[in-house]
């Protein structure tokens, strides 16, 4: 039991971070009201800290391997708490946008070390299992912090409150990895050409891909969730806040569970499972959206599907090339948060051609797509087994 405290402490770190990523979308009109922009320009809020903390994620990774993974940690944090109170309180939109890409590259520098610091802290049998703990922050995120953040402006009527109430996530996060967290091994020096050869591993490639192609799937209906529900909610906000609330459980409930499933069943049967019920459940959202019942089923197979998928991918990236595992877990939030930031493109053009409520099946199609990779990759890596046995 020894490694729960810290498993927890991760977690709230994850939460953090993830909070900050789904939240500014509820609070998007009034951040572009204050800053004087249009709601288009006022997206790229998003997009600064998604694009960041992609493309960062994995160069951090690199370039921190040597740090003490407490100096780290609370570095990180530092840059994460600066960036998200620099945005509560900047009057203008290049500042607020430069204070964003900052908050993301302090998320860059926590979320694959938070992994890998699970992975270390955990025996291999329950390697699954810890990944999915700290992961179920990223998804709890969804259920709570988004919600909550959103609420908060609501309330006090002040985007900039919800600003606050991220930058003190990150702050109760940052002082539980400094009471927590145990000193752990500084992992082995790799150069940076090693650390970037598992891109031309074609069984890494297709894994990340898949994730890539999943969620952009699926965020291509989150990213214009009102209009894509409207006749189910009568576009009434507390309807619409309800729903998206029992999709974050949904999400949570789905991370939580993956973790022991992949340990049981391995990463295949569970890979395959969310993606094909993922990709039915889209594909049947014109008509299952349409009332309030067969809406919350579907978000709630939705959570369930979409957020039960990470854990499994992260495993299956791991276990193909356990020695790179750091900079793989920034490459597996990297593909994540590049599909977050692809989606809304995709989304637009279904959008304009087809209208709202025909963009599950823009997304089905491309979580099909995820589908096709998602077995390739599994060749691929059967393949690589059997040549090295």
């Amino acid at each position: 039991m020894h490694h729960h405290r810290p498993l927890l402490t991760l977690a709230t770190a994850m939460f953090a971070i993830g909070t900050d990523s789904f939240v500014i979308a509820g609070i998007l009109p009034d951040a572009a009201h204050s800053l004087d922009v249009p709601l288009g320009t006022a997206s790229w809020l998003l997009t600064a800290y998604a694009l960041t903390y992609a493309l960062l994620g994995p160069v951090m990774a690199a370039l921190t391997t040597q740090w003490p993974r407490r100096t780290l940690f609370l570095t990180g944090f530092t840059l994460f708490t600066t960036g998200n109170l620099l945005t509560a309180y900047v009057p203008l939109f290049p500042l607020a946008l430069a204070a964003r890409a900052l908050a993301g590259l302090g998320g860059a520098m926590i979320t694959p070390a938070a992994v890998a610091a699970a992975t270390a802290l955990a025996p291999p049998e329950r390697r699954g299992r810890a990944i999915a703990t700290v992961m179920t922050g990223l998804s709890a995120a969804t259920a709570l912090g988004s919600p909550l953040g959103t609420a908060l402006a609501g309330l006090t009527h002040n985007w900039r409150t919800t600003m606050l109430f991220v930058t003190a996530l990150g702050l109760l996060a940052a002082a539980g990895t400094a009471l927590y967290l145990p000193t752990l091994p500084t992992p082995p020096t790799i150069p940076l050409r090693t650390r970037l050869t598992p891109l031309t591993d074609h069984r890494i490639g297709l894994t990340l891909l898949t994730t890539l192609l999943a969620y952009t799937g699926l965020y291509t209906v989150y990213s214009f969730i009102g209009p894509a529900l409207d006749r189910a909610t009568h576009d009434n906000g507390t309807t619409l806040a309800a729903l998206l609330f029992a999709w974050g459980l949904a999400a949570t409930a789905g991370t939580l569970a993956s973790g022991p499933l992949t340990d049981r069943y391995g990463s295949r049967r569970i890979i395959n499972t969310a993606l094909t019920l993922a990709a039915v459940n889209f594909a049947l959202l014109p008509w299952t959206s349409a009332h309030l019942p067969t809406t919350l089923a579907a978000l709630t197979l939705w959570g369930l599907c979409g957020w039960g998928l990470l854990a499994p991918q992260t495993h299956r990236l791991i276990t193909t090339l356990p020695t790179a595992a750091p900079l793989l877990t920034g490459l597996a939030s990297a593909a994540v948060y590049v599909g977050v930031a692809i989606a809304p493109v995709a989304g637009q053009a279904g959008l304009t051609r087809l209208g709202p409520h025909w963009l599950g099946p823009v997304g089905a199609t491309l979580i099909t797509l995820a589908l096709v990779t998602a077995e390739a990759a599994h060749t691929a890596i059967h393949r690589k087994e059997t040549e090295t046995q």
